[in-house]
């Protein structure tokens, strides 16, 4: 780091890259078993919602023989 040449109002502000802390942060609060429940009830029904967006589009994506030979033999025919 560079020096400062001018002088600061408080020092305390140009000596902050080299100050360290030696507070500690309090250790983190377990979850509780309803909040435990409740995440894996959440990722669950997330889940599930992706699946049934997949089942249920899938089929509606494919497209099936049957439908392109009867456009097909409509279309040569002249309808």
């Amino acid at each position: 780091m560079f020096r400062r040449s001018e002088p600061v109002p408080f020092a305390f502000i140009a000596e902050t890259d080299r100050f360290r802390s030696n507070v500690t942060a309090p250790p983190r609060e377990r979850a509780s078993l309803s909040q435990m429940a409740g995440r894996w009830l959440l990722g669950l029904t997330l889940a599930a919602g992706l699946v049934g967006a997949l089942v249920l589009g899938t089929p509606a994506l494919s497209q099936s023989q049957a439908t392109t030979q009867t456009q097909q033999s409509q279309a040569s025919q002249g309808h």
